[in-house]
């Protein structure tokens, strides 16, 4: 598909300048045999299947797009940051998951954001040392690659220290990203002289190469892991957040981080949120991200309704109060699993979501719903705390979601950034990438599980999501958007296995994200569409400020043995999916 949207909000296909593919090449549906990816950059799906070619499994070609889209999608993602990843083993037939989201540095507590009992105002932290997490990508690559891997950091680096050496030229959506951030990155002289051409936006066009990103993939490569987390590298982040570098005037509240928080930095290895749903076996991210939990909950309450019998804006307007129903629990509950106790086991019961079904008019939108008691539905003899009301808080939406797999059938769905565009605006002077804003995932006050507390993970919405079918690999999908993943990977899934639409078509059908608010986000165009008419005879009602929503890459396993990758067809400027062998 060649349809553009109103306006592109993440850089999608950065051209390698040595190693250009024709424009034609790039296509956002590949189907065949061996290995396949999808991700949203033409560099980072050529980097996984380059090292597919050279006999790597997912897992080293997922660190490889991964460490690429580092390079060419710096805004969103980074070794600055962290994330979640999904790994289905193939021999051993199991699934497991990698959790090295960012920590809060020691210095944290429940009123880090607040100042004299009033919160601060939220963009001020963004742009701050106060924001930064103790990242946990490099941490996340070294577990999986260690464990499951077959290359070293030197081999599946190599791509991503060519594209950041050699460099790639400014596409149109870089550099709108550029001119979004151009007052948060002015403040900062080592992002200024990065991305930034006399106080502007560098101009679409133009070579733009990291040489310092490419030295920090050099020193991992040669280092590894400990590389990043002490010595020089870690001395550079943790004088970048308590001391960040900023232009004459520029006033910029500092970190309190130490060595000894980058150090005693861990990535966990957890088991997945498991659920099923109409045959399917599904296999998400457990705590401290949220997706995994909202994602089965809300399938869990639409399992009760015969979703194919009815006409499609019934269908859709059950989407949307299941989706508001588990975000409401989502909110109430959930937080850092090592932090608060959260009734997981009652959210995810099928009796539970009966109880929560049973408040769905089928003919009426719902104001904003109040979170269930999960805890009956659980075998728990503690006395639990029931939440207050929760508030909706800001979550940056710009993240990234890649997704491989590999001749042995090995599966990678991985989700991981820096959190708002461009993250703190902080870029690590001498290493060339941005450090992380993740600290804002944190309700800012509370009481609330989600508050800040040392070396706490703020929860996070990231769903990377693999299912099965009869113990067989069906289809995988992800995607980036703050809280707009939980309800990306929802429709995703409700639109190929309950609207009976192919993957492509399910990717880029209109998004709506119904995350329990006064109003459902829509993407531009909806409002006023036949299908938002019909919606709006039940009550629904539309966000004023329309926004393209998720950027989803999936892959579908085919019965014949083959496989499709599918990235977006229209949103974000076309992605980018590719498979050793095409099928003919």
């Amino acid at each position: 598909m060649t349809i553009r949207p109103p306006f592109r909000t993440v850089l999608v296909s950065s051209i390698i300048v040595s190693l250009a593919l024709p424009a034609a090449a790039k296509t956002p549906v590949a189907t065949g045999t061996g290995g396949a990816v999808a991700t949203i950059s033409e560099p980072a799906s050529q980097a996984a299947i380059a090292i597919l070619n050279k006999g790597g499994n997912s897992i080293d070609a997922a660190v490889a797009a991964a460490a690429t889209l580092g390079v060419t999608d710096p805004f969103s993602c980074g070794i600055g940051g962290g994330g979640f990843m999904v790994i289905y083993l193939a021999r051993d037939k199991r699934v497991i998951t990698i959790d090295h989201r960012e920590t809060a540095p020691a210095s944290f507590t429940p009123t880090v954001f607040q100042k004299d009992g009033k919160e601060l105002d939220f963009d001020t932290v963004v742009a701050s040392g106060m924001s930064v997490g103790v990242p946990g990508t490099v941490r996340g690559w070294h577990e999986a690659l260690d464990r499951y891997g077959s290359m070293s950091f030197k081999q599946v680096l190599a791509p991503a220290i060519d594209v950041a050496t050699k460099g790639f030229t400014v596409s149109d959506n870089f550099s709108h990203l550029v001119q979004g951030n151009e007052a948060k990155f002015a403040l900062f002289p080592a992002t200024a002289a990065l991305y930034l051409r006399n106080g502007k936006a560098i101009p679409a066009g133009a070579t733009l190469r990291n040489p310092d990103l490419a030295k920090a993939y050099r020193e991992l490569a040669a280092g590894g892991v400990k590389a990043f987390y002490s010595g020089r590298m870690a001395r550079a982040i943790v004088d970048a957040v308590n001391a960040p570098p900023t232009a004459p005037g520029a006033r910029v509240a500092a970190g309190k981080m130490t060595l000894a928080d980058l150090a005693n930095y861990e990535a966990r290895l957890r088991q997945p949120v498991h659920s099923t749903y109409r045959g399917y076996d599904l296999y998400g991210m457990p705590l401290p991200s949220s997706g995994g939990v909202a994602v089965a909950e809300a399938l869990n309450i639409l399992e009760g309704y015969d979703l194919k019998a009815m006409p499609r804006a019934q269908a859709e307007h059950l989407y949307l109060e299941a989706s508001r129903l588990a975000f409401a629990d989502r909110n109430a509950y959930l937080a850092d699993p090592e932090f608060v106790d959260a009734p997981v086991a009652g959210l995810l019961n099928k009796a539970y979501a009966a109880r929560r079904r049973e408040l769905i008019n089928p003919r009426q939108a719902s104001a904003q719903a109040p979170a269930g008691d999960p805890y009956p539905f659980q075998n728990d003899v503690s006395v639990p705390l029931r939440p207050n009301a929760p508030k909706l808080i800001a979550e940056g939406a710009h993240t990234t979601h890649l997704t491989v797999s590999d001749k042995d059938g090995n599966i990678v769905s991985y989700t991981y950034t820096i959190e708002s565009w461009g993250g703190s605006g902080i870029v690590v002077p001498g290493y060339g990438f941005l450090l992380n804003n993740e600290m804002t995932d944190f309700d800012f006050s509370g009481p609330a599980p989600n508050v800040p507390e040392a070396g706490k993970r703020p929860r996070s919405s990231m769903s990377p999501t693999i299912a099965f079918k009869d113990g067989k690999p069906a289809f995988s999908v992800g995607s980036p958007g703050g809280a707009t993943i939980i309800t990306t990977v929802l429709q995703t899934i409700f639109n190929y296995v309950d609207l009976g639409m192919s993957m492509p078509d399910a990717v880029n059908a209109p998004r709506l994200s119904e995350r329990n608010g006064l109003a459902t986000d829509v993407e531009p165009g909806f409002a006023g569409s036949a299908q938002a008419l019909a919606l709006e005879k039940t009550g629904q009602r539309w966000s004023k400020e329309a926004e393209e929503i998720g950027a989803a890459n999936a892959l579908v396993f085919n019965p014949d043995g083959t496989v499709t990758a599918v990235s977006e067809g229209h949103r974000h400027g076309v992605g980018s999916a590719l498979v050793q062998q095409r099928a003919h």
